[in-house]
């Protein structure tokens, strides 16, 4: 496993953002998923900070970071971005968001265009309401006591689940270091403002149904601007079949698809990561907004462009 990552911190509008800063040249993103924090990226940020500035933020309500009681929802995350990039002093950044973190980019393009160059997906949320019955059960009543109760054994679940991740990692199972990675999300939670600020997350964009808030009625908006997508093809939180609808409905995009590799691509396989994504960003161009283009966008009618929902992956 990777060292832990050393954060910086800085405090906006009150509350206290953890991050890592590395690196020099044009700036990188890096948006974890729900349960997650910066740690995830440890294994890519080394390779990207040579010839890029890396900010990797732990979110609001994770790791390091405050857990207020307050807004989670995606608008109140890219807001966040928004205002830590510009507490930095950075203007404009290539935007990469893993699952969560996905549906946090694709927030951030469309409410601040002017200052998103580039946006990259790594089996991200918003793009289809399927997703996996775990996460859709701990929206129910109820949810709190449960986890509760299981972060309370914490010391027995970690070892257990250390010892899925070494397994893994020795037989090459990447379904069983998918499990050893939502693992330690859950033990992620082990205090009660942890706990809360999940669920504030969670509920905010999922229901019992599966992926409440969508991207789909706006994806047009992303032929504007360069896109990369990265799936795991085995992926058993949000199907790898959503890659595919971007395909559908944003044909610039650029779609990369790991074979068997699960719903952390960039742990499964980090230097065939960081090739596609430093080769994405040196073969495009970073986007330039205007005004008088984003106007036409925005009058198109596209109602018709939105395809029904993705059929579950089996």
């Amino acid at each position: 496993m990777s060292p832990p990552l050393v954060r910086d911190s800085l405090v906006v509008h009150g509350h206290r953002r953890a991050f890592v800063r590395a690196g020099s040249g044009p700036a990188l993103l890096l948006l974890h998923g729900i349960g997650n924090n910066c740690q995830t990226w440890s294994g890519v940020i080394e390779r990207l900070a040579e010839s890029h500035t890396v900010i990797a933020p732990d979110l609001l309500g994770h790791g390091a970071s405050d857990k207020p009681r307050g807004d989670y929802s995606i608008a109140a995350y890219a807001n966040g971005m928004r205002d830590l990039l510009s507490v930095l002093d950075i203007e404009q950044a290539t935007v990469v968001g893993h699952s969560l973190g996905g549906g946090i980019a694709l927030q951030f393009a469309y409410q601040f265009p002017e200052r998103c160059e580039r946006l990259a997906l790594v089996g991200s949320g918003g793009l289809g309401p399927e997703l996996s019955a775990g996460l859709r059960a701990a929206t129910l009543p109820g949810a709190e006591l449960v986890l509760t109760a299981l972060t309370g054994v914490s010391g027995p679940l970690r070892m257990g689940f250390q010892g899925l991740h070494r397994v893994g990692q020795a037989a090459g199972w990447r379904r069983v270091r998918d499990l050893a990675e939502a693992g330690d999300a859950l033990l992620a939670l082990k205090d009660v403002e942890a706990r809360r600020a999940f669920l504030r997350t969670l509920r905010g964009v999922v229901d019992a149904r599966g992926q409440a808030v969508t991207a789909l009625d706006r994806l047009y908006l992303a032929n504007a601007i360069p896109m990369l997508v990265i799936w795991g093809s085995r992926d058993p939180i949000v199907p790898a079949l959503h890659a595919e609808t971007v395909r559908k409905l944003v044909p610039t995009a650029h779609v990369e698809v790991f074979e068997n590799a699960g719903h952390w691509p960039h742990l499964d396989d980090p230097d065939r990561f960081c090739d596609v994504l430093l080769d994405f960003v040196a073969t495009t161009e970073p986007a330039q907004h205007d005004l008088d283009s984003w106007r036409r966008l925005l009058s198109q009618d596209t109602k018709g462009d939105i395809p029904a929902a993705v059929p579950a992956a089996q």
